[in-house]
């Protein structure tokens, strides 16, 4: 009965994440689909705005590129480039600046040094190893509870927990990532008001852009909380219905 209660507990809450993560999502392609119909006044592209912002902000030795797709935008640091998609390459609106500026705010943490934005990087070797042997530790620990039971050992609690911590790391990339990117839109207006890309009543439309897109890193934040916990208290629950047993 206590299993029943529990998995229809998850459900709602992963059900709540996915239409919330929907909502975000929409928001997103809305606010972007809107203000991609205003071409800014300064006339300048996504690719100009990051080369400007760029070129202002003293940076070097970063290229810009183009990729398929739309809001498909992202910087790669270990390449030293920033990636534009098709829909903002190119494209002269308030919401292609508004991307292409949020890219290289990226950027611009990176060179300042910017401390959550470094933990971030140190954590992606975490979550990509972690991700990997999650799931077999708890497996194993699992496996191990009859042996351990028997020896009077907590070995396979002891794996099963470090797969647990392990999948842990993906929570906390999610948690931190979500500071990172309000930052990053925080700086693109910022450098967008300062350069003169946009003029000042042009800034709530690309504010609105950026503010929609901090949604979908919050939804993530959510899903990931939830099945982090599921998770732990999953593992929990069976080591100490285990225990009731000795």
């Amino acid at each position: 009965m206590y299993y029943f209660q529990d998995y229809f507990g998850f459900l709602i809450a992963i059900l709540l994440c996915m239409a919330f993560s929907a909502f975000a999502s929409g928001r997103v392609k809305n606010a972007f689909a809107k203000y991609d119909k205003v071409r800014c006044r300064s006339g300048y592209s996504g690719y100009d705005t990051a080369a400007r912002l760029m070129r202002s902000g003293g940076v070097q030795g970063i290229s810009i590129g183009s990729v398929p797709g739309v809001l498909s935008d992202h910087y790669h640091p270990a390449k030293h480039i920033v990636n534009l998609s098709e829909s903002t390459y190119g494209s002269r609106s308030v919401a292609a600046v508004a991307v292409a500026a949020h890219e290289i705010g990226h950027v611009m943490q990176r060179q300042d040094g910017y401390a959550p934005y470094r933990l971030r990087t140190a954590l992606v070797p975490v979550v990509n190893f972690g991700s990997k042997l999650a799931m077999p530790l708890v497996l194993v620990g699992l496996l191990l509870d009859g042996y351990s039971l028997a020896a009077g050992s907590d070995l396979g609690f002891k794996i099963a927990m470090l797969g647990v911590l392990l999948y842990g790391g993906s929570f906390l990339f999610a948690l931190v990532t979500l500071p990172v990117e309000l930052n990053a839109s925080r700086r693109a207006a910022r450098m967008l008001a300062e350069t003169g890309i946009l003029v000042q009543d042009e800034l709530p439309a690309a504010k609105e852009v950026l503010s929609a897109a901090a949604l979908t890193y919050l939804a993530s934040l959510m899903t990931s909380v939830v099945y982090f916990l599921r998770f732990l208290l999953r593992v929990l629950a069976m080591f100490g219905r285990r225990n009731d047993r000795r």
